[in-house]
């Protein structure tokens, strides 16, 4: 059985493909092994009843749960994301930033399961809308974050989507890291996920420690994966920038980097 199975493919694994698509009880039609509309469409229904991305593509973590593989892992791109390659991407960025923290951000990709294509050039991409520099940074003072003549990051310290209730809380808790990770709730969420308990939450300068940037950055998107990759699918970069940021801001960079890594990294 080949790792995937999409439309357009014929053959003997397509036909092993809809009898257990038919087992389950989502009839392909024929069973003709001509991987037609039918079988895409028995496919995305399956992956909806069990909460896969329904891409209507069998890849190997919609063939492990019909029982057709014995490995759900995705195959991985992080061989092809090279210094050379992500400088091309980040071309603001100072190439020994990248050798540095090149290797953190994907071991922490493949320690999250996240070394797909798609996820290692939205990690890239975020990155680059974040930090075009390549190294892990704290959020700036704008318009969007200090009131006219206030303290700086006021205007987050009662941000409730953020977790944030208290005086200071906007500066304790400001975007850090690779991805700009912001608010006291996502500090706690996030910083339990890699497993460091409470200590983001009483000491948040940590964010900003490549190694624990580069965790948090994949903690944060795999956290969103699904939601994620669905944009993708669609072609929607504004989608998938606004599951991260939550508007639109980078938009720009973010794109480039992500068609650009995506002309010259190969899918694994």
């Amino acid at each position: 059985m080949p790792q995937t199975l999409r439309l357009g493919d014929q053959g003997a694994d397509v036909i092993t493909l809809q009898q257990r698509l038919a087992e389950l009880r989502f009839s392909p039609g024929a069973i003709d092994g001509d991987f037609g509309h039918g079988t895409e469409a028995a496919v995305v229904a399956f992956q909806r009843s069990i909460g896969l991305l329904d891409d209507g593509v069998a890849g190997p973590r919609t063939l492990a749960a019909l029982g057709l593989a014995d490995s759900a892992a995705l195959p991985s791109a992080i061989p092809g994301v090279t210094v050379q390659v992500v400088y091309r991407v980040f071309p603001d960025a100072p190439i020994d930033n990248i050798k540095a923290h090149l290797p953190r951000v994907c071991d922490a990709l493949i320690e999250r399961s996240l070394a797909d294509k798609p996820m290692v050039l939205m990690a890239l991409a975020t990155i680059r809308a974040e930090t075009a520099g390549f190294a892990p940074i704290g959020e700036y003072l704008s318009r969007w974050n200090t009131s006219p003549g206030g303290q700086p990051y006021d205007l987050y310290d009662f941000r409730k989507d953020l977790g944030n209730g208290a005086v200071g809380d906007g500066a304790r808790y400001k975007g850090r890291g690779f991805i700009q990770l912001t608010g006291k709730a996502n500090y706690a969420q996030h910083g339990a996920a890699i497993g460091l308990g409470n200590q983001l939450v009483t000491d948040p300068d940590l964010a900003n420690d490549p190694v624990i940037a580069a965790r948090l950055l994949a903690s944060f998107l795999g956290a969103k994966e699904r939601a994620i990759k669905q944009a993708l699918v669609a072609g929607d970069l504004a989608t998938a920038r606004k599951l991260v940021n939550g508007g639109s801001h980078g938009l720009e960079a973010f794109s480039a980097a992500y068609r650009t890594g995506e002309q010259l990294i190969p899918a694994g």
